[in-house]
């Protein structure tokens, strides 16, 4: 099962928890997996089928360029974190 690191957004879904395992192949079924485990999550990651513009998913150490395809071992690690930019 991969590792979700929860944003601060996102614990009151989850009772408080900072990290949940959620079985998952790809980011998109982990996305959907956690919606069902924990009602309301997805409408703050996903907007028009793909992640919310401004944020990033951080799958293992690497950001994801796949988005929602990027394909995920048993053992990942998935954080979801605001993009930051600067100038």
């Amino acid at each position: 099962m991969a590792t979700v690191f929860l944003p601060y957004a996102l614990r009151k879904y989850a009772s408080g928890a900072e990290r949940v395992e959620v079985p998952a192949k790809t980011l998109g079924e982990l996305v959907d997996n956690l919606e069902a485990k924990y009602p309301g999550t997805r409408e703050h990651l996903i907007e028009d089928g793909r992640l919310k513009p401004g944020l990033a998913a951080i799958v293992g150490h690497v950001a994801t360029r796949r988005g929602l395809l990027q394909k995920l071992d048993s053992d990942t690690e998935v954080h979801f974190i605001t993009a930051i930019s600067g100038g």
